[in-house]
């Protein structure tokens, strides 16, 4: 990468290689075992001209998104917290019949299912065939395009413009980010609302959580970089929230440049935390690979001891980032046999670059190992409960990032 996609800079700096690996939601079917995977630099810089840091786009929204191994509502805090934003917002902008919401990369419907409980006029725009099929299932209306600024138009020209467009969880997948900005502000109305949710950089740093850097992923922000980002398509911030999704995530409100007005006192404060941490300067960089090498070796040494124990290690989940924490660690099916995920999906497919099998989460009980290897780390309080029943063998959880951690569980999940 010798210039940065959002201001066209050639000041990149290197922050952390994690070498090569597949896309995290290549997984494979079992007839695909004996087929080569392609792999891809995974090398985050970071522009030391308007702090956006990325990744080369070298595979294409295309490839990954058509179709989607990922659906938002089987993680049940997530879609509470989706009905907690949707009253939130609809307190917040007094959205009624009247309204119009539309949500960008809505994924099966998880979040607008709530607006059109509410009685509020929505569409959603997701661009995986699958997912969105899900989405017009239960009840969602549902276009399947990815957004550009014709896209956006389009809608706006058959819809009309909405008062609110949410972006959760998609504004870092998007390689051209001038034109989806574009986009957002395409569909939003003069004086109307855009709410974004992307993970923040600043816990992504602080917490040692770099298995969320993966393909899919162009780029991870601060509220810095956001402002130039919105800018690029003539989108104002106005205020901010930090919120504890994902490890640390920040939800971006922003207002067509003509509505804007002043920003609030919250984004002042995140952009004084993000330059006391020195996200606005080199430095604040320069020790993050060597925690995430520190990372690496912790687990592999748990593994690798258990193994020689006699002790059973299996994993729970299969997000995206546990496979990028799976690959850059190493980890085979002789460490860890298999993982499990609620997501019918993907039984019987394995892992993309780890080749780990993905069973149903019974499975978990009817082996009881010794310890499960929860890759969803972000997921933590959500999970704890969920396996608590883990401790009528004695069994313990793992969780190895921000650092290795090993917690025994009592009934309801609390930990003893």
């Amino acid at each position: 990468m010798t210039r940065c996609r959002l201001c066209g800079s050639e000041a990149m700096a290197s922050v952390v290689d994690l070498g090569a690996t597949p896309p995290c939601e290549s997984f494979l079917a079992a007839h695909e075992l004996d087929r080569a995977e392609p792999a891809y630099p995974l090398h985050l810089r970071v522009c030391s001209e308007c702090w956006l840091a990325q990744i080369p786009p070298l595979i294409t929204p295309e490839e990954t998104f058509k179709e989607y191994a990922y659906f938002s509502s089987f993680s049940t805090s997530w879609v509470e917290h989706a009905r907690t934003f949707v009253t939130g917002a609809a307190e917040r902008l007094g959205l009624g019949h009247a309204s119009f919401v539309v949500e960008v990369a809505s994924n099966d419907g998880y979040l607008l299912k709530h607006m059109v409980e509410r009685g509020v006029r929505c569409l959603g725009i997701e661009p995986s065939v699958n997912v969105g099929a899900a989405a017009r299932e239960a009840g969602v209306p549902t276009l399947t395009e990815f957004l550009s600024p014709e896209v956006g138009a389009g809608v706006r020209a058959e819809h009309g413009p909405a008062d609110l467009v949410v972006a959760n969880n998609v504004y870092a997948h998007i390689p051209d980010v001038v034109g989806f900005t574009r986009g957002l502000r395409a569909l939003v109305a003069d004086d109307g609302w855009v709410s974004i949710e992307v993970q923040h950089l600043l816990t992504l740093i602080e917490e040692n959580q770099y298995d969320t850097i993966y393909h899919e992923h162009f780029q991870y922000y601060t509220v810095a970089s956001a402002i130039r980002a919105l800018a690029s398509g003539g989108l104002t911030l106005v205020d901010v929230e930090l919120l504890p999704t994902h490890g640390g995530s920040i939800r971006l409100w922003a207002r067509p440049e003509g509505a804007a007005g002043a920003p609030s006192e919250r984004v002042a404060d995140v952009l004084a935390r993000e330059k006391a941490a020195g996200l606005q300067e080199l430095s604040g960089y320069a020790e993050f690979a060597a925690r995430v090498a520190k990372v690496r070796r912790d687990l592999l040494k748990f593994l690798i001891g258990a193994a020689e124990r006699g002790e059973t290690v299996v994993g729970y989940g299969a997000p995206g980032k546990g496979n990028t924490l799976l690959n850059h660690c190493g980890i085979r099916p002789d460490l860890l046999p298999y993982t499990v995920d609620r997501n019918p999906y993907k039984h019987g497919r394995f892992t993309p670059g780890a080749r780990i099998p993905i069973l149903p989460p019974e499975r978990i009980a009817a082996d009881r190992p010794d310890y499960v290897l929860v890759l969803p780390w972000n997921l933590r309080d959500e999970l704890v409960e969920q396996l608590s029943y883990v401790h009528e063998w004695g069994g313990r959880l793992v969780f190895p990032v921000p650092e290795l951690s090993i917690v025994e569980v009592a009934p309801g999940g609390v930990t003893a």
